[in-house]
């Protein structure tokens, strides 16, 4: 395995990258299926039992990252334990992962694709659970499709992916969606007020010389606005961002967590079975609530576990603090 320090960075880079003297202690903190394997066996010979396909207690992997083939851990793995899952899988596109390709193929083939795994994966949502899927343009019929089989879709977010070239015969693609579905529409837990946007006023309205919802301060004028299903307040990760990794398609910190605190309470367990560099998991930890991820790359399956391991000292997410996200260039540093 190459580690990313082996490429020549300017000196402000901050992309976090493996040391070949950190590698062996990472590996250590992170689940192999092999020994997944042994978990189920194991709690297998304690229960005496030969009825039930063996699976591994929750206890065994919560908190931890998984570095397997998704379709190998999902036999082995309690249904329904997660609160809320966020998946990012790959997007019908032909995409290079460090090494593992992912071929661009059909919609029919793509469609084949996504029923060999997401069923599964819902079958570990909790009744009352929540999922959210991201996709691009071309996929994001697919998703409906395959989302709709199991869950009930409630919304369909659009938000601003502002980076990347710009195209010469077609529209650069700067949006990307993400589908929000339930188990159960009639109990799902969503807490509106956890996802404020905190906006700058430009044309403030008073009413008796004082302001009509927003406040006035020596910073500037803002107004704390519900959210709504297009997103225009996200920045991508870059070289300059303490959470930027190698990942090609790393998806910000500030964007999952408004996902996780939108739905899901503290204390609730997070699963990503495309876990990727790991923002997901490390996004839920900084808020307090337990997470899960699988992760098929080696590396990048460390990377989660270097940014899980710094976020044990470092809680913050750019662009959310107090209590709110800031729009945009908004936040007073």
């Amino acid at each position: 395995m190459t580690s990313g320090s082996d490429k020549i960075r300017a000196g402000r880079n901050r992309t976090i990258t493996l040391t070949d003297n950190e590698i062996p202690s990472l590996k250590k903190q992170v689940l192999t299926l092999e020994q997944f394997r042994a978990l189920a066996n194991s709690t297998n010979e304690k229960t005496d039992s030969t009825k039930n396909a063996a699976t591994v207690p929750l206890e065994s992997f919560l908190d931890k990252t998984l570095n397997c083939d998704l379709l190998e851990a999902l036999k082995l793995l309690p249904d329904e334990f997660a609160d809320l899952i966020i998946i990012d899988p790959p997007y019908n596109l032909t995409k290079d992962f460090n090494g593992t390709k992912f071929n661009a193929r059909s919609e029919k083939s793509y469609d084949d694709y996504l029923a060999t795994w997401f069923p599964d994966v819902c079958r570990k949502l909790k009744p009352n659970g929540s999922l959210y899927i991201c996709g691009d343009w071309k996929c994001t019929s697919s998703l409906q499709r395959a989302v709709e089989k199991e869950l009930t879709i409630l919304n369909r977010i659009t938000w601003q992916r502002e980076k990347g070239r710009g195209a010469k015969s077609n529209w650069k693609n700067g949006m990307e969606d993400i589908w929000f579905a339930v188990k159960n529409p009639d109990d799902y837990y969503f807490d509106v007020e956890a996802v404020k946007i905190k906006r700058r006023v430009i044309a403030p309205y008073k009413v008796d010389g004082k302001p009509k919802d927003w406040d006035e301060t020596e910073d500037g004028n803002f107004r704390l606005t519900y959210p709504s299903n297009f997103w225009d307040d996200i920045s991508i990760p870059f070289w300059s961002m303490p959470e930027n990794t190698d990942h090609p398609t790393q998806k910000p910190e500030k964007l999952y967590a408004k996902l996780i605190l939108a739905s899901s309470k503290p204390g609730d367990i997070v699963f990503d079975p495309f876990l990727g560099s790991g923002t997901a998991s490390v996004t839920a930890k900084k808020l307090g609530r337990h997470f899960f991820g699988i992760e098929l790359n080696e590396e990048y399956s460390l990377l989660a576990q270097k940014r899980l391991n710094r976020a044990d000292s470092d809680k913050t997410i750019q662009g959310y603090s107090d209590g709110v996200f800031w729009e945009r260039n908004a936040q007073v540093k």
